[in-house]
């Protein structure tokens, strides 16, 4: 028998060290480096993550260049936010905070594909009765899904090379294991063995493998970097336990296109698509209030209608706060000195609170100049027209830079009964029919324009 190897892996970067260090020379993170013991025999050492098993060398030009088949989960959000529809021989990483949905979704991804093709459903987490009881409550079809209870990966896919599955779920990498590792399920060895055995098989034998991954406290997928890396897709389910809405985001996807955004609502039933996501996000009160502005997002292929409030108020302490729920906090405090040195708008003594409403995380920067607008309705204790839109880009001279897209997010707010509309002056388009839109240059005209 092979000695095992023993490395330290920092869990936030993977890097590997020969000893333990209480700083990562890499990314700087402190106390996340890990002992992570290598066996001789390891599964790792036969082959990559991509599956192949006998290398050759080709010419680029002479590579096939065929379509790659992909057919539909049964949900036109996911497929969405996989690029289209799921890819036979995929890797796929579904992580989320406890309570989210994550085995919700998947059990009726699974239930849905299991009428046209073979599937199994792996659990190590729940036993095979409480999946049955959830299918139930869910009115799911469960006729021709076949589950297994197991956390041994090598039992798994011998298994699995008998049933031929199309498509299988593994509930969840944390607890699953390997026979030749000595530590624990959930440690970095073991989901860093676990995850590219599991990969390799799926592209061995071209089989779309779902993996759920719990996220740490801060927010990410638990476990070493190399979990992302040696996947293809990773997606993130957002939400919480008593909220009603979901929202699966993609961050990594080998197949189609980063960020794009499905929108789900948690039902008795399970989970349902929302064919309109404006539509909840836009869910405003019957009475018109100051610091409240709506603006148009990006996400992935779509626009998004947005509202988002802020709130201005004399600080009764020397140092004001400043709170952004939703956005970049660094970017709220840049702009608050765009607008103080531009726009003339002084709120050094003001506590600045900042909130996107429906619980979606906004990125992109066009949604500078709504906020500023919300902020300054706010403090002037000024009524914004319900009509109004308001996005483009500030910059920090004070001019109002364009943004992509902007007329499919003109048409988007025309579509939802918007009928002004401040944006860029780049961003107006030759012919807007239906709607008034002002252009403007800087800050200064922005905020005469309100």
């Amino acid at each position: 028998m092979k000695k095992n190897k023993t490395a330290y892996v920092c869990n936030d970067c993977g890097s590997e060290y020969s000893k333990w260090q209480g700083q990562c020379h890499d990314c700087g993170a402190w106390n996340t480096i890990v002992e992570m013991r290598i066996p001789g025999g390891s599964s790792a050492s036969k082959g990559g993550y991509s599956g192949l098993t006998k290398a050759k060398v080709e010419v680029l030009s002479e590579i096939d260049l065929q379509t790659v088949p992909r057919f539909s989960s049964g949900f036109k959000e996911l497929d969405r936010v996989l690029g289209g529809g799921i890819v036979p021989g995929s890797a796929i990483l579904i992580g989320g905070s406890p309570g989210a949905g994550k085995s919700t979704l998947l059990l009726q991804t699974i239930c849905h594909l299991s009428q046209h093709q073979n599937v199994l459903y792996v659990t190590g987490e729940e036993s095979l009765q409480q999946v049955a009881m959830r299918a139930q409550r869910l009115g799911l079809p469960t006729a021709k899904v076949k589950v297994l209870a197991e956390t041994e990966v090598e039992t798994i896919c011998q298994l699995a090379l008998t049933e031929k599955p199309g498509v299988m779920v593994i509930d969840s990498i944390q607890v699953m294991h390997m026979g030749d590792i000595q530590s624990a399920p959930g440690s970095v060895s073991q989901v860093r063995e676990c995850a590219a055995y599991l990969t390799r098989f799926a592209k061995q034998h071209n089989v779309a493998m779902f993996i759920v991954g719990h996220v740490t406290k801060e927010g990410s997928i638990a476990g070493p970097k190399v979990l992302e890396h040696c996947i293809d897709c990773s997606l993130m389910l957002d939400g919480d336990a008593d909220g009603r809405y979901r929202t699966l985001r993609g961050h990594k996807n080998r197949f189609g296109a980063v960020n794009e955004l499905g929108v789900f609502g948690m039902t008795e039933s399970g989970l349902k698509e929302v064919k309109n996501p404006s539509a909840i996000f836009l869910n405003r009160s019957e009475e018109a209030a100051p610091g409240s502005a709506v603006m148009v997002v990006w996400e992935g292929t779509r626009p998004l209608l947005v509202e988002i409030q802020g709130l201005v108020d004399y600080s009764q302490t020397g140092n004001p706060r400043r709170v952004a729920v939703g956005l970049e906090q660094n970017r709220l405090t840049m702009l608050l000195a765009v607008l103080h040195r531009h726009g003339s708008v002084q709120m050094n003594d003001q506590d600045v609170f900042v909130n996107v409403v429906g619980g979606i995380r906004v990125t992109e920067t066009s949604a500078d100049l709504a906020l500023l607008i919300a902020l300054l309705s706010s403090f002037r204790n000024k009524t914004l027209p319900r009509d109004l839109i308001v996005f483009g880009e500030v910059g920090l001279s004070g001019e109002i830079r364009p943004v992509n897209n902007g007329s499919e997010r003109i048409s988007e707010a025309k579509k939802h009964g918007f009928t002004r509309a401040i944006v860029p002056n780049a961003n107006v388009p030759k012919n807007p029919q239906g709607i008034t839109v002002v252009g403007v240059k800087n800050l200064q005209e922005a905020l005469e324009a309100i």
